[in-house]
């Protein structure tokens, strides 16, 4: 795990360097309008990791509604992943979501994202099903779940 990183709230002046991650992270990536929006909605609460030269290594971004806490999207910095800054953000957002009164938090994620579904799996979600076509290029969801 990489040293020195600190996980805290996302702030508008974070974005443009979320938006480097997100953009060569995701072929179909959010725009700068609807990370505005996720900091703005009254649900939602993203987190970014830095590290100690103040670059954003990552985000993540969940919501509760409800007791359902979500995590809709997730991205580490292209030469940073592996190192456990994932791992540190999804277990903030998971302690988190329990805070806000979540009985479980959910995801979907990509069959072909095998890195992804070993941390999650490794963190104890569990997969609940599948949604066929989900992705913009045709590819199935794995839907999983951490419950407390």
């Amino acid at each position: 795990m990489m040293k020195d990183i600190i996980v805290c709230p996302m702030t508008e002046s974070d974005l443009d360097q979320v938006l480097d991650i997100e953009t060569k992270s995701y072929p179909r990536p959010w725009s700068k309008a609807h990370f505005l929006d996720e900091l703005s909605s009254p649900h939602s609460f993203p987190h970014v990791s830095f590290d100690c030269e103040g670059n954003v290594t990552g985000y993540i971004c969940p919501m509760v509604l409800l007791d359902e806490g979500h995590i809709f999207n997730v991205a580490v910095r292209n030469g940073l992943r592996t190192q456990g800054i994932g791992r540190l953000l999804i277990e903030r957002v998971i302690r988190d979501c329990r805070e806000r009164g979540a009985a479980f938090v959910s995801l979907e994620v990509r069959t072909s994202n095998s890195p992804a579904i070993g941390l999650y799996l490794s963190l104890g979600f569990v997969v609940t099903g599948s949604r066929k076509n989900y992705y913009e290029n045709g590819e199935d969801a794995i839907l999983m779940e951490y419950i407390y």
